[in-house]
């Protein structure tokens, strides 16, 4: 049976990309640089090193923070029921103040930013190191997920996956028919279907 749920942040909990986009445009230009048309499709659910782009990200997240409609709620629905994890290739100070500023905090046995693992998305670390915290079997988790990259980490890792891809960055077809659960919207995240999942 499931004993665990671990979200994804950015493109589950928190409507992020098009701000990440917008910020990474920001910062390639003043540099002088191009944007590709394909870049933020290409590096969605990796990790992103620039100092300069994450302090833009953490003052846009002061200024609104740009949730996933149904995303408090969900987060609230599964900690209910189960232990819950994050699994999120944004750096730990944007994870703590996304879930400072919606109230979700206390909801999280732990938190985990690829930043703290060997290796990003889609490699498995991430998840391996949130089961291990959470005291869990991978087997006996699931994951709500929304990028290539993730749907193939948390895959990777044996978790049960749950996509809820995000209407303006699809992920690759052959990642999303490796989950065990497609829906389109948190608000279809019911405990109901997660326990489902391991049946």
């Amino acid at each position: 049976m499931i004993e665990a749920v671990v979200f994804d942040l950015d493109g589950v909990l928190v409507d992020s990309e098009p701000v990440w986009e917008q910020v990474r445009r920001e910062v390639v230009a003043s540099r002088g640089g191009h944007w590709a048309d394909d870049a933020q499709q290409r590096i969605m659910g990796m990790s992103t090193g620039a100092v300069l782009v994450i302090e833009r990200m953490a003052a846009r997240y002061t200024e609104h923070l740009p949730l996933m409609p149904g995303a408090v709620e969900a987060v609230r629905r599964m900690a209910a029921r189960w232990p819950l994890g994050l699994a999120s290739s944004s750096p730990p100070s944007l994870i703590a103040v996304v879930l400072d500023a919606a109230g979700l905090r206390e909801c999280f046995v732990t938190a985990l930013s690829t930043e703290e693992v060997s290796r990003g998305k889609p490699a498995p670390d991430i998840y391996l190191a949130v089961c291990d915290r959470l005291d869990r079997r991978p087997q006996r988790c699931a994951a709500v997920e929304d990028s290539t990259n993730g749907l193939r980490s948390a895959a990777a890792a044996g978790l049960h996956v749950v996509a809820i891809p995000h209407p303006r960055y699809p992920p690759d077809p052959a990642a999303l028919a490796a989950a065990d659960l497609v829906l389109d919207s948190l608000d279809e995240l019911t405990q109901d279907r997660v326990a489902a999942l391991d049946g």
